[in-house]
């Protein structure tokens, strides 16, 4: 899946119940990770650690969806270990888990080839992470290794900074941007409109090149 492109509707078997995906969405963002089997410990202590942030996902309008290619029985099983690894999960596990046992939507969503799923290796490659906004376009794509264990402030991160640029339209975050740290205004506002959107002000960088194009504000 590139990004800006939709995902496709699809109907899957999750351990909260049949879902149809577009209608499940609903006008919420979605984080759909995948991972290539069950039982397998990096995506236990991934699938945990983002059930703990639940709420914070709450927060930001976005709904968590994994994915995983077994049967929904072993799904079941398996969330029972990652509540007891995991005992600072509040309540009840909080998000469905998609059934793929014939990984045909991780073929529909790009994760691997139609000639290459049914082989073992490719099937480790699995591990997709998708933020979805609520348009159901792609806006993030990240594929990790099974040896490295997913970053859940950094998925927060990411929702923050598209929420916000996606509501002033006129800025982006920096590296290792944080929500109420300085943001960059975009190269094709002038100064003139920085200065209306911007009241409060913003500092222009000078640059040994003499291209005036950084300008931070962190009056948003």
């Amino acid at each position: 899946m590139r990004l800006g492109q939709t995902v496709p509707n699809f109907k899957a078997a999750t351990t909260k119940g049949p879902i149809n995906f577009h209608e499940w969405q609903g006008n919420s963002w979605v984080v759909l990770f995948s991972h290539p089997s069950d039982f397998t410990p990096v995506c236990t202590t991934e699938l945990g650690r983002i059930a703990v942030h639940q709420p914070e996902f709450a927060k930001r309008n976005a709904k968590c969806l994994a994915h995983s290619v077994d049967e929904l029985n072993s799904h079941v099983d398996w969330v029972n270990d990652i509540k007891s690894y995991c005992l600072d999960i509040p309540g009840e596990f909080p998000y469905p888990i998609i059934a793929d046992p014939t990984r045909d939507l991780a073929v529909s969503l790009g994760m691997l080839d139609e000639d290459q799923k049914k082989d073992p290796e490719v099937g480790k490659t699995i591990r997709a992470l998708f933020i979805i906004s609520p348009d159901h376009k792609v806006r993030l794509s990240m594929f990790y290794p099974m040896s490295t264990g997913r970053n859940v402030d950094e998925i927060l991160r990411v929702i923050d900074s598209l929420q916000l640029t996606d509501r002033l339209q006129v800025v982006a975050t920096p590296a290792n941007w944080t929500p109420g740290t300085k943001v960059m205004i975009l190269p094709t506002v002038t100064d003139e409109e920085a200065h209306k959107l911007f009241p409060k002000g913003f500092d222009k960088v000078s640059m040994p090149s003499g291209v005036n194009y950084v300008r931070t504000t962190e009056n948003y």
